[in-house]
Order: C-alpha cells, then sequence, then structure tokens
C-alpha cells in the first residue's frame, strides 16, 4: 500500500499522497504531465518534492508498486526479474545518496555494471529526477553498454547511425537512392531501417529483400530492419523473408502495450523466431525497440504516473529482451508532450542516463515537430550534448528531413559532425568496411573520398546503361 510524504519548509507542509504523486512533482516541468494534471503547481513544490524524493528509501521501490503487481505485466517483469544479491551494494542508500554515489569516483563502469540488474526502472527514474543535466551526462558516459549483430555497436569512443531511407510512396528506386547517399556518408552501422508508407506483410517483405540484397552485394556489416509491427514480423519470418531485426515501439504499462496490440509473449515468440534464423555474425542481439515519453498518456494508459517514469519502465521491457538498439524518439509525438527545446532536451538526456544505467545499448532520435516551440539549433545543442554522455547511435536523414513521417531529426552530416568534434568513429566491423570501399579513410580524420566508390559506380553505370 502506498503511503503518504510530508515535507515542512518554514510554516507551509507540504503533503504528498503516495509515491506515485511524489515522482509526478519531482519531475522537471514538461507540457505532457501539465496535460494528465500531474505537475507541480509552483517551482517551490517542485523543489520540496525533489528534497523530498531524496529522502526516499531505495528499498521502498521494491515494496511500493507504482501501478499495482496484479494489475499490470510490466510491474510483475520488474518485480521478478529484480537482481536482489546486484542490489545489495546499494540497498542501504536513500535516492539522494544514491545520486552522490553514482556521481562518485566509487561509481566506476566495472561496478555499474555489476548492480545494472538490482537497479529497477523506478529508482533510475527517481534519481534522475534530483540531477542536473551535467549530472545526466556524466554518469550515463561511465556506463558503456554494447551489443552486436554483424556490426558491434556501443563501443567507447564510437557513434553509430541508423540509415533511414524513409519514402512516402514506398518507391524502391527512392528508397535506394537514400541508401547509397548515407552510405556514401558512413552512415548505417548501426541498422538500415525504413518505416514503411504502406505497413503490411507484403510491403516489408520486399523491402526486406531490397535491403538485403544491397548488405549481401555489397558485402555490408550492418543489420537491415522494416519497421512494422511485430506480428508482421512474425509472418515475414514464416514466410522465408531476410529478416535480422525484430522491431517494436514498446510502452512502460501492460496497457499502453495493449493498445499497441501485443504483450511480453509476443515479444518473446519474435525473438525466438528470428534467433532461429541464425543470420547475425558477431552477435546475437537482434530486438530492436522505441519508445517515447507520452505514448502512455496519449493512450490514456500511464496510471496516474508520470510520462519520464513510464518511459523508464519501458526499459525494463527492453532490457528483458537484450535488444541489439532502443531509441527513445524524443521530440516526435509533439509538443503536447514536450513543448519546446529545453523540455526535448532534458527528456533526451533523461532517457539516455536511464536506458544506459539499466543497460541498455541507447541511442536517441534527437527530433521536433514543425508545430514544437524548437528549431534545428535546439537539435544541435541536445545531439552535442548526447555525444558527450557516450550515445551510442542517432539517426541520418538526408537533409533532416524525414518526407515520410514529417518530422525534423539528424542528418547524414551531423553524424559527421559529432564524429569530427569528439574523435568518435564508427562500430569498428563498419570502419574498415568503409576502408576498403575508399569511402572513409581509417585515419581518424572522418574524410570522405571525393569519388564514388568503384563497385556503387559500377552498379550506377549499369543502371543508367539501361
Amino acid at each position: 500500500m502506498s503511503q503518504g510524504y510530508r515535507h515542512t519548509v518554514g510554516s507551509c507542509t507540504y503533503q504528498f499522497e503516495n509515491l506515485a504523486q511524489l515522482m509526478a512533482k519531482a519531475t522537471p516541468a514538461r507540457s505532457g504531465d501539465r496535460l494528465a494534471g500531474l505537475i507541480a503547481q509552483s517551482a517551490e513544490e517542485r523543489a520540496v518534492a525533489q528534497l523530498t524524493l531524496a529522502e526516499v528509501p531505495l528499498t521502498t521501490f521494491l515494496n511500493d508498486a507504482l501501478i499495482p503487481y496484479d494489475d499490470d505485466e510490466i510491474t510483475r517483469l520488474i518485480i521478478d526479474d529484480h537482481d536482489l544479491k546486484a542490489f545489495a551494494p546499494i540497498a542501504h542508500l536513500t535516492v539522494g545518496d544514491f545520486r552522490n554515489w553514482l556521481l562518485s569516483d566509487h561509481a566506476t563502469s566495472e561496478v555499474l555494471a555489476s548492480i545494472r540488474q538490482g537497479i529497477t526502472p523506478e529508482m533510475a527514474a527517481a534519481v534522475s529526477k534530483i540531477m542536473r543535466n551535467q549530472d545526466l551526462i556524466l554518469v550515463a558516459k561511465k556506463c558503456q553498454i554494447s551489443s552486436a549483430f554483424r556490426s558491434t555497436i556501443g563501443l567507447p569512443d564510437r557513434l553509430s547511425t541508423r540509415l533511414q531511407p524513409n519514402h512516402p510512396t514506398d518507391d524502391m528506386n527512392g528508397i535506394a537512392a537514400s541508401m547509397l547517399d548515407g552510405l556514401l556518408y558512413g552512415s548505417g552501422d548501426a541498422v538500415i531501417g525504413i518505416n514503411p508508407a504502406t505497413d503490411n506483410v507484403k510491403q516489408a517483405t520486399n523491402l526486406l529483400h531490397l535491403m538485403d540484397d544491397v548488405i549481401q552485394q555489397y558485402q555490408i556489416p550492418t543489420q537491415s530492419c522494416v519497421l512494422t509491427h511485430v506480428t508482421n514480423t512474425l509472418e515475414c519470418i514464416e514466410a522465408g523473408a531476410p529478416v535480422d531485426l525484430v522491431f517494436q515501439s514498446i510502452g512502460g504499462t501492460q496497457a499502453t502495450n495493449d493498445s499497441f496490440g501485443f504483450n511480453l509473449a509476443t515479444l518473446a515468440e519474435a525473438q525466438a523466431a528470428a534467433l532461429s534464423l541464425n543470420r547475425g555474425t558477431v552477435g546475437t542481439n537482434l530486438m530492436y525497440f522505441e519508445t517515447g515519453q507520452g505514448s502512455a498518456l496519449s493512450a490514456n494508459a500511464h496510471h496516474g504516473v508520470d510520462q519520464q517514469t513510464c518511459e523508464a519502465r519501458a526499459y525494463g521491457v527492453a532490457r528483458k529482451f537484450n535488444p541489439l538498439l532502443v531509441n527513445t524518439v524524443v521530440g516526435f509525438i509533439g509538443p503536447e508532450y514536450l513543448y519546446d527545446g529545453k523540455e526535448i532536451t532534458r527528456a533526451g538526456l533523461e532517457d539516455h542516463f536511464c536506458g544506459k544505467l539499466l543497460g541498455l545499448p541507447m541511442g536517441c532520435d534527437v527530433c521536433y515537430t514543425n508545430h514544437a516551440e524548437a528549431d534545428q539549433n535546439d537539435m544541435d545543442n541536445l545531439l552535442s550534448l548526447l555525444g558527450v554522455a557516450g550515445c551510442s547511435f542517432i539517426m541520418g536523414i538526408p537533409g533532416s528531413d524525414d518526407i515520410m513521417l514529417n518530422y525534423q531529426t539528424t542528418s547524414f552530416h551531423d553524424a559527421l559532425y559529432l564524429r569530427r568534434v569528439l574523435g568518435l568513429r564508427p562500430a569498428p566491423e563498419f570502419e574498415m568496411w568503409l576502408d576498403k570501399m575508399n569511402i572513409m579513410k581509417n585515419n581518424g580524420q572522418h574524410v570522405l573520398s571525393g569519388n564514388v566508390p568503384g563497385p556503387f559506380a559500377r552498379s550506377l553505370h549499369a543502371i543508367g546503361g539501361n
């Protein structure tokens, strides 16, 4: 049973009815929580809630479920899979103590790896609420998380990209042209991933064959994915399509995922089916999850829990399935949930921190919709901060403008910028391929070739000859 919390400042006593309300009131301001009626009513109330939350023992989160155990399979997953042995070194801490410990030199990369299975999503969310942006960056940088399929994602001093060649009519020539464009900029080592304009099994199969043909013909050490519903991917596998990764958008409550049309058993079935294909060469991580603050609220499935905590619970789902990629699509849902550049920046850093702390290979779609109070300079700022924080991958889209999904994100040259200013490199297998193809020399300068590589040039010549 959730207890109440009180805190007195001078002659004023603040009362928080339960842990969920305390967490919501302590959250930095954002429009989604305001829309849900959960936000603190003043800066003072938010500060008091943060002070109160800092005094809450971490053990409270094991005994006081924000969403009842019997009502929600995500809560059951979080509680049933919790590792008490991994939790033991931090079990005596409060939320505030946990923040201080995470920032200390005692919390090395190795130590953080040893305790990650003892941290629940709610603990991660709680400590993030009392951290400054620089705190989120510092701790996330210390969390080293890697995953692998045909390329290895998330190694130190590496930055990967998803090549996203979407097309408003799924025109195969248009998609192929975008793929070529991205590859010539050194993009695509995380995945070549397409959001289909027509979302059905037949179209997904056509797109899978297109990407597989390119990957096989040019021997590209990467993986492909059609971002279709998990049940469509299952049908593609059953029909013999060349499926590398299984994609699904996920939420942090059972009701959210019900609205998306799947449950944990569906994900387990799809993971097993894809593993049976044995298509990985350097690893077996093959799940690709996307998330976003506000999805639970938009599905009317948040149970009175703030959107950032719901987001962290989605990472509890992702962790169960050892994914290759987890991507917070931070500004995509719109200003109803993250109003402006400041809120988008804060959310992106929170999401990245929570995911990395829980042991996930976190990327970020640094993006906004055209009706948000944000612009590309805001995205440049967030992109740079995430690069410092050790983000595993970002998006790569022609001109940073997704002409199918109608939102603004990061372009191929944005990844080149981040690699150059921070000295980051592509995934090692992909880096060797770029050098072999004479696209980008492995000299630490990320200098692109001035010529179209021979194999690509011959293919283009053949097309022109026809």
